[in-house]
């Protein structure tokens, strides 16, 4: 599948990768605004201080913002897989989404054919995709209960969860041991650690931590 062409739609809010790094994670977004236009207005202002390399609108309409090779201001504070400065590390991508609702066809196809260009360019893989959420637990929910991992991960474009299924629940130790091989790094209490790692593979999780919590972390 491949994507749109994109509509050049500079902004001032980017700096080179420190270090010289490439970018080996993608990170997921919504914008929790009316409309891409206004979300495109924040992301170029320069008072705001953020942007992102890629805006996609929710009838599929694909801007870019920031070149992909350099260091756009998106993710801020947070950590994956024991790693720090995610901005220096990734490329992010915003979805026209306020969160409160699914995400349109259009954008879902859009966003899988820009995913599959990016990866192939920089070779970053399914399990470099990541959302928001899952680098800056307890700071940020996007891209939400609402957007369809499991679609990306049938096509190959994210990490696909494990069914295996535990003989017990888990102890919190357990369950933390293997977020963290998973890449949730990031220092947060068990409740928040348990809340993003549901965001990402069972929204509908609820109550205790359970042996259905551990299953999505396991090969």
């Amino acid at each position: 599948m491949t994507a749109a062409e994109p509509l050049w739609h500079p902004s001032p809010n980017f700096g080179p990768r420190r270090q010289g790094r490439a970018p080996a994670l993608i990170v997921l977004h919504y914008t929790a605004m009316e409309t891409a236009a206004a979300a495109l207005e924040r992301l170029c202002d320069p008072v705001h201080e953020v942007s992102a390399h890629y805006l996609i609108g929710k009838d599929g309409r694909l801007w870019q913002l920031v070149a992909e090779d350099q260091r756009a201001w998106h993710a801020g504070a947070g950590e994956w897989a024991g790693q720090g400065d995610v901005n220096s590390r990734s490329i992010g991508i915003e979805l026209d989404n306020r969160g409160t609702h699914p995400f349109p066809e259009p954008q879902m196809r859009c966003l899988e054919g820009l995913l599959g260009q990016i990866m192939t360019r920089w070779r970053i893989p399914p399990e470099g995709v990541i959302g928001h959420s899952d680098m800056a637990p307890g700071r940020k929910l996007d891209p939400g209960p609402r957007f369809d991992w499991q679609r990306l991960s049938r096509g190959g474009l994210a990490r696909a969860a494990g069914v295996a299924s535990a003989a017990a629940d888990p102890s919190p130790q357990a369950f933390r041991q293997a977020a963290r091989q998973r890449g949730f790094t990031a220092e947060v209490d068990d409740a928040t650690l348990l809340e993003t790692v549901r965001l990402r593979y069972r929204p509908w999780g609820r109550g205790a931590l359970c042996a259905a919590d551990l299953a999505p972390l396991l090969d």
